[in-house]
């Protein structure tokens, strides 16, 4: 009866949801053709339109991510993922962390799928350097770069070999907990220690359930990230991250702050940051086109479905300082 009712709860989220992006875009035709009428306050309109922004542009990543997860779940068996992944640790995060050449998504819809590796039994360890690599080191995001900067400065090969570095020390650190399992949420884990039990019906309706359950988990966050970047979007000072733009040190922390704030795509980054390379050092440049496909607004908002305050902290406290490590060093030596 629990079970019932909690993918009934699930369906009608999922249902709530689709209304709501229905919504959204409703209003983004009606602000796009009343114009003028509508007579909105700069701030206001600059507030709506951003977070719509935020969240059109991550909204189908989300689900190909939760479709993605749906079918890791239901279809992969288990011995499939056991004799193609190593045993030894570090190896397998290692794998782990390139298997995003296979999965262009970007950091959106890693969520999903690297809820789907811990319920299938995956370690937190392990489920987070997928997480943070998979969003790099993808074809998508590394095409879209090399268009964007090609091979000049080693921008492209420093965020490949950067991203590598700093997912799999993030796995490394996580496995050295006492108890990986209190890094999550207690639904989470509630959710993780039932997800090996079998549900009944056949993979379709398995899935369609695991599709509700996943949608209405996140779209949640997902409307609430939107709207935090495009509120501090509004209120960022941008023109003093520009100003600093020629300090080897503060031009790398102003486009760590900026690719927080700004919360964008990781597939179309490289085009967004191309405009402000004449300003900017290259290893701040890095910086930006590392720190933004890992963490931002948006992505905290869905890692918190998942991860604790705690566990949240120490992994955006250490991949901040590794990308300021980074782009502070490229800096010192362009």
């Amino acid at each position: 009866m629990e079970a019932v009712r909690h993918r009934s709860r699930a369906f009608a989220l999922a249902g709530l949801a689709a209304l709501t992006l229905l919504a959204v875009v409703a209003l983004r035709a009606a602000t796009h053709h009343a114009g003028e009428a509508l007579a909105l306050p700069a701030a206001l309109a600059d507030f709506v339109a951003l977070s719509l922004s935020v969240f059109i542009e991550s909204l189908p990543f989300v689900f190909l991510g939760i479709l993605l997860s749906t079918v890791v779940q239901v279809c992969v068996p288990q011995s499939v993922i056991d004799r193609v992944l190593p045993r030894r640790p570090a190896l397998r995060r290692a794998v782990l962390s390139v298997t995003g050449v296979l999965l262009p998504v970007c950091e959106c819809g890693n969520v999903p799928l690297a809820r789907g590796l811990m319920m299938r039994g995956f370690t937190v360890s392990e489920a987070a350097t997928f997480l943070l690599a998979a969003p790099i080191l993808n074809p998508v995001t590394i095409i879209t770069t090399y268009h964007a900067f090609g091979w000049s400065d080693g921008i492209l090969a420093a965020r490949v070999i950067g991203g590598f570095a700093i997912a799999n020390l993030a796995g490394w650190l996580l496995s050295r907990s006492a108890s990986q399992a209190a890094l999550l949420t207690d639904d989470f884990r509630t959710h993780c220690e039932h997800a090996h039990e079998r549900r009944p019906g056949d993979r379709v309706q398995r899935s369609l359930v695991g599709v509700a359950e996943e949608t209405s988990a996140l779209m949640p966050a997902l409307i609430i990230g939107s709207a935090l970047a495009g509120a501090i979007q509004v209120g960022a000072p941008r023109d003093l991250l520009v100003a600093l733009g020629a300090h080897p040190l503060w031009s790398v922390l102003a486009l760590v702050l900026l690719a927080f704030i700004i919360s964008i795509c990781s597939s179309v980054d490289a085009f967004f940051i191309l405009s402000l390379s004449a300003t900017f050092l290259p290893g701040s440049i890095v910086a930006f086109l590392l720190f933004g496909a890992m963490m931002d607004v948006k992505m905290l908002a869905l890692l918190r479905t998942t991860f604790t305050v705690r566990a949240l902290a120490l992994l955006t406290s250490l991949v901040a300082l590794c990308c300021l490590v980074i782009g502070w060093g490229l800096n010192l030596v362009a």
